[in-house]
């Protein structure tokens, strides 16, 4: 009797800002191998998550939200962004329900496609892999409003299966999972059967800290940080962290530390949390804050704290 051939592939979530892609990655995996936070643009780097099921594996690929970018670093994010739905075996173009006019009445209008949607859409029609669109946060519009996104999006004629989800409450995922796997062609496994990313630790710890720093600063200054860790060192039952938050002005220092250091050991208290959780042991987190002046807009900088060049 011959046995089936292992099956894997590539698969790019790809779509505009905060629309929940690395949420969806996160529910597939099965943990959290993305860093997620209510403001958009979180993901600055291709994260690999890995779904997995007897004979194959999906190589989920969370990728940077999709937009007209208006510096250095956000253009090196979308065209991460760009060349991950290139390389891909199979896209998941990730959209909202659209919004419903007239509250209330059973026949309102619904607003057109977004613009920023169709850019993404644009770039999706230019990759030559199949393509689904999932309809994310169906938990949180009304079932006319998912009815009609679902209509629209059938209408493009690009897309091999429109699939309604809430990455949030995991609703219609489990469906998700078998319409990937159901589209994967032979090939090897990519990770070992325990792996769940390709994220090394260092860089996994780092992006806790800078997920807590999103949740909470305010307005602009989560997008003005990065995060490096410097060592970690293991002990008996007991990982000692050493991070480095950078900020772009001397100003935002000052805020991120906030009164008596408060801010700063709120983020940290976060962060060490989310580190036990991943170390499986007690965690001490030294914190420290530096300003690096517009490493945003600085192709060195961003260079040296993980953004590379394409």
């Amino acid at each position: 009797m011959t046995s089936l051939p292992f099956r894997s592939g590539f698969v790019c979530v790809a779509g505009r800002p905060n629309v929940g892609k690395s949420t969806l990655v996160n529910r597939l995996v099965g943990r959290d191998v993305s860093i997620t936070s209510p403001k958009p643009q979180t993901t600055r780097n291709r994260i690999l998550g890995v779904l997995r099921g007897d004979g194959w594996q999906a190589v989920l690929v969370d990728t940077p939200g999709i937009h007209q970018p208006s510096d250095p670093l956000n253009t090196r994010l979308v065209r991460y962004a760009l060349t991950a739905l290139q390389d891909a075996d199979l896209i998941l173009m990730l959209v909202e329900p659209l919004h419903q006019t007239g509250a209330g009445q059973r026949n309102g209008r619904h607003a057109a496609l977004r613009n920023d949607d169709l850019r993404v859409l644009e770039h999706v029609r230019e990759a030559k892999a199949p393509a689904f669109v999932v309809v994310n946060k169906v938990d949180a519009a009304s079932e006319a409003a998912v009815l009609e996104t679902l209509r629209r999006y059938g209408a493009v004629k690009r897309f091999d299966e429109i699939v309604p989800v809430s990455a949030l409450t995991g609703r219609n995922v489990p469906r998700l999972a078998k319409l990937i796997s159901a589209r994967l062609g032979p090939g090897p496994p990519y990770f070992e059967p325990d792996q769940v990313t390709d994220q090394p630790l260092p860089h996994l710890l780092g992006e806790l800290v800078r997920q807590e720093a999103f949740r909470r600063l305010n307005e602009e200054l989560p997008y003005s940080t990065a995060v490096r860790l410097e060592r970690i060192e293991a002990k008996e039952n007991l990982h000692v962290v050493h991070a480095r938050l950078f900020v772009e002005r001397d100003s935002q220092k000052g805020i991120v530390i906030g009164k008596g250091g408060r801010m700063l050991r709120t983020i940290g208290q976060g962060a060490r949390r989310r580190m036990e959780g991943v170390l499986g042991t007690r965690v001490y987190l030294e914190l420290t804050v530096a300003v690096l002046q517009n490493w945003s807009r600085d192709p060195r900088r961003l260079q040296e704290l993980g953004y590379p060049e394409e």
